[in-house]
């Protein structure tokens, strides 16, 4: 069982802690002040200190402590560099193509009522990890940020360069008649800023996390697609080291209610990044209802392709009704 040493300026402090309490190290690339910190990692740790009776605890690493490469997160957890790590799946969508079903256009709205879709289909995403999953969460539906030029009309995007988060997004905005790139999120200011894309799509919690409102001077409120996912995951080979004692403390605290908590936080934080871009200036864009139905229309067959692709032993589309719920 691999547990970490504490590190100066890297540990938790939980109160108060046995003697002889064992660590799990839990790394994630942002930093501490991380609204994602507060609202899944730290309550994680707290909840572990307190059902184990303060026989167990967890060390973490921000700020890529271990690693600060985004999409490199999956595989020091598996490496046993961390025990546990946040893991974004769109970063290696081919690898986890069932997760990032969540991001096609009409399964959810919000970033709750994703969550509540990666639930129902837990059993047939959690398969695709070598790892035990602690957490699964959903933010909100994209939107687009543009710096130069407003996007008011499909014909505005024509020939644009657009981040996106997953690679299965970068069909989104082929099919609108732009090129996808995916990017991970700590470099896209700096990108929209050099003008390396034209354009970022993503959830407007971004916004507040990683001050997009700077390079953006205009937003579009609709962008196809819904939610993307995120998963906190342990070794799994750290896990089976553990008594079953303290397996079932990990389950217990890794409850439902910690992937709740990252839901209903996005939604808070995708409230307070169009505030925040609103209150700098950033020019707010509703397409008229006929100009969206035009990109609907675009998106229709596409994503009934989409639903007949395979993903695994099932089906892109089979995968989306369990999100949805039919």
């Amino acid at each position: 069982m691999k547990f970490t040493s504490l590190i100066a300026g890297a540990t938790l402090a939980l109160a108060p802690l046995a003697a002889t309490a064992e660590k799990l190290s839990l790394a994630y690339w942002m930093g501490p002040g991380h609204p994602m910190n507060k609202a899944v990692f730290t309550p994680f740790a707290e909840a572990l200190a307190e059902v184990s009776g303060g026989e167990m605890g967890v060390d973490l690493f921000p700020g890529g402590a271990l690693n600060s490469v985004p999409p490199a997160q999956y595989g020091i957890m598996l490496d046993g560099v961390a025990d546990i790590a946040f893991v974004i799946p769109g970063y290696t969508g081919d690898v986890f193509p069932k997760t990032g079903v969540i991001t096609y256009p009409g399964i959810c709205e919000t970033a709750v009522t994703c969550t509540e879709a990666l639930w129902r289909a837990k059993d047939i995403i959690e398969a695709e990890y070598d790892a035990v999953m602690l957490g699964l969460w959903g933010n909100n539906p994209p939107l687009l940020i543009t710096r130069d030029k407003p996007v008011r009309t499909l014909e505005d995007l024509e020939g644009m360069v657009i981040r996106v988060t997953s690679t299965q997004d970068v069909a989104f905005a082929e099919a609108l008649g732009a090129s996808g790139v995916t990017q991970p999120v700590n470099v896209i200011n700096q990108n929209l800023t050099n003008g390396v894309v034209d354009a970022i799509a993503i959830g407007p919690s971004a916004i507040g996390s990683f001050n997009l409102h700077e390079p953006g001077n205009y937003i579009t409120t609709y962008f196809p697609g819904s939610g993307s996912a995120f998963v906190l995951l342990m070794n799994r080979d750290v896990f089976d080291d553990l008594s079953e004692e303290q397996q079932g403390w990990v389950r217990e605290a890794a409850s439902r209610s910690i992937s709740d908590a990252g839901g209903a936080f996005y939604d808070r934080a995708a409230a307070r990044g169009l505030q925040i871009a609103r209150d700098a200036g950033v020019e707010i864009i509703d397409l008229a209802p006929e100009e969206r139905a035009r990109w609907d229309a675009i998106m229709a067959p596409l994503i009934e392709d989409l639903r007949a692709q395979e993903v695994g032993d099932t089906t892109a589309g089979a995968v989306m009704d369990v999100m949805i719920g039919q």
